[in-house]
């Protein structure tokens, strides 16, 4: 089969399993355009989906890999901290959280955007943020594999390492063609305390906790109940991510 063929049939299959999962009317699924009576009639639709890929796509398709993508599709299209962990990544995470010791990091919380693992903040004074990262910044690949197939937790493991262990992104940069390559060196990474600022002849108690863990949360409550001494009426807080700091 020509090559344009081939990429005209595999855009028809996405446009198919896109229009099951956003329930639109398609005349190639018949089930899509019957009312709905819930999620879980969707599993009809996507049996009929699996069945047209295994019979009218042009190579045999690798079933586990399209059954995996499904499902990383659904749980991130919850949130962005969602994601589905196939049976070997979970067994990994479980064995990695397992192991009880300190991890080594780098100072940068993650999350997924644009499909990629993306820093939401960086922790002052860390190795991520001697190497220049900033809020925003685009990992593009860990180590040289590819973010964008991987789940958060994954990602977030891939981070981790050993105290003195190297460890190399590909950062995606405007008005540049080619990722950068960023190199840092893990270490044991001490989060900053959560800090306070008062505003406006101290009507204002502006709180930074850094990050929602159970020492930065148990700080926030004793700077809130102090609060109530110094007159403040308005309360205002950032915080970089929930999970720890990678």
């Amino acid at each position: 089969m020509p090559k344009i063929s081939k990429i005209m049939l595999l855009v028809v299959s996405v446009a198919l399993v896109l229009t099951v999962f956003v329930g639109a009317r398609s005349q190639g699924v018949s089930a899509a355009s019957e009312p709905q009576e819930g999620a879980y009639r969707q599993i009809n639709v996507y049996s009929e989906v699996l069945r047209h890929i295994q019979s009218d796509y042009v190579e045999d398709p690798n079933i586990p890999a399209v059954t995996n993508g499904a499902l990383r599709g659904l749980l991130e299209s919850l949130d962005a901290d969602s994601s589905f962990l196939t049976p070997a990544d979970y067994k990994a995470y479980k064995a990695d959280k397992a192991r009880g010791d300190a991890r080594a990091q780098v100072g940068i919380n993650v999350s997924k955007r644009y499909g990629y693992a993306t820093v939401i903040s960086v922790v002052p004074n860390s190795p991520a943020d001697k190497a220049g990262l900033i809020d925003g910044d685009i990992l593009e690949a860990i180590g040289g594999t590819d973010t964008r197939d991987l789940s958060l937790a994954v990602i977030e493991m891939m981070l981790e390492g050993t105290p003195g262990s190297e460890l190399t992104v590909g950062v995606v940069r405007p008005r540049k063609a080619v990722p950068d390559k960023v190199a840092m060196t893990r270490t044991i990474v001490a989060l900053p305390p959560a800090s306070d600022a008062l505003y406006e002849n101290s009507t204002i108690l502006y709180l930074k906790p850094v990050i929602l863990d159970r020492e930065h949360v148990q700080a926030v409550e004793a700077k809130l109940k102090a609060a109530d001494k110094t007159g403040s009426k308005k309360v205002c807080w950032t915080c970089a991510m929930l999970p720890p700091a990678i």
